[in-house]
Order: structure tokens, then sequence, then C-alpha cells
């Protein structure tokens, strides 16, 4: 929380040593509005929603949750109005943002190519599980990250969602990393870029 895109883009540059690029691949680090954050006593911080605490086990506020994700719809459509196809988007973010991408594909866009998680977790009754129970065809891929010294955000609760995901029919993988806190690593990354490569290969001209 209190992060923007660019600032995130820069933090995955700093780790990397190099900006997170692919030939064939647009990168997009959108930035939340600024908002009363409750867990900052109602200070504003760009975040993609509020929460009534950082906690699995309390209600989602779904109401932010709700007006950010058709905000994000409008930026998804953007790009299929300039030409990508929707099974050529991946969606996926760090901390909250990856909480976000998942309330955004698992209840909205359920034909993107792919979701990545990384230090994220959903609570315990959340309105993506909700829609899940209702799922009919198929689910895109989560890719799941999360370090087991995690403070803010235990890893715990990212295993929980990883698990109730699966039991709902989300085709899903946890790459656990020891001893890594709140925060991205180099190796993590490196798998992260692996995976979007899988997932979004090159695409070769077909020859007649």
């Amino acid at each position: 929380a209190g992060d923007t895109g660019q600032g995130a883009r820069a933090w995955i540059k700093q780790i990397l040593n190099q900006d997170m690029a692919f030939q064939h691949i647009k990168v997009i680090y959108p930035t939340a509005p600024a908002r009363p954050y409750t867990p900052m006593k109602g200070a504003l911080s760009t975040v993609w929603f509020d929460r009534y605490k950082i906690s699995n086990d309390c209600p989602e506020h779904t109401e932010t949750i709700d007006s950010m994700c058709h905000g994000l719809t409008d930026l998804i459509n953007d790009e299929i109005k300039s030409g990508i196809t929707k099974n050529r988007i991946l969606i996926g973010g760090f901390s909250m943002g990856g909480g976000m991408a998942m309330h955004l594909a698992y209840r909205f866009h359920r034909d993107v190519a792919g979701v990545f998680a990384l230090s994220s977790f959903l609570n315990k009754e959340s309105a993506v599980y909700q829609a899940l129970k209702r799922n009919e065809g198929d689910l895109p891929e989560l890719f799941q990250c999360h370090g087991t010294a995690d403070e803010l955000i235990h890893y715990s609760w990212g295993e929980e969602t990883n698990k109730m995901l699966k039991s709902l029919g989300v085709p899903t993988s946890l790459h656990t990393f020891p001893n890594l806190n709140h925060e991205l690593s180099k190796t993590e990354i490196e798998e992260l870029k692996t995976w979007i490569m899988k997932k979004l290969p090159i695409e070769v001209a077909k020859t007649n």
C-alpha cells in the first residue's frame, strides 16, 4: 500500500538491475487512486481498496474493491481496443495488487491468460470464493509467491488462499521463499518472468 506504478517499476528494476521487459509483451504499471486507508487511521494512501484491518479474518471492503474492478476493467478494455486479445493479457500484482488481480480476474475477467499474486491473500469469506462457487468452465492459472518470513501478510494466509482457490477449480501453484519478508526477491521475479513467457509465448507467424 502507498506505492505507485512508477515506484513498483523502479523497485523491480533495482532488484533485477534492469527493467522487467519482454520483446513481445507490454508491461503496464497502473497506480491506485489515493483514498483514506483505515489501517493507517484514515490517512490518504494510494491503495487499491480499503480494509477494515490487515487480516484474513474480517469482511472485505467490497464497495472500494468493486469500484476499482470497474476502473481496471476500463484499462483492460483500452488494451483490447488497441488490438490485444483478451487471452494475451495477464493480470497480477504485489501484496494488495495481487488481491486486486484475483478479484478482477476470477470475478470479472475469467478469459485472461493468467493471474499472478506476490505476497497476497484473500479474506476468508472473499467475494472471489463466492463467485467461484458458481463457476462454469475454464479458469485462468494462478502463479502465487510468498515469503515464509512475511510479517505483514502471513505466509499461512497466502497458503490458505491458494488451497481455497485450488479447491474451487483454479489451476494454481504456490512458490515458497524461505526467509523472505514482505518484499520481492530476484529469484522470485526471475521465476515470474519464466512463467510470463510460458503463458504468453512469442506468436510465430503462420506460413502457408
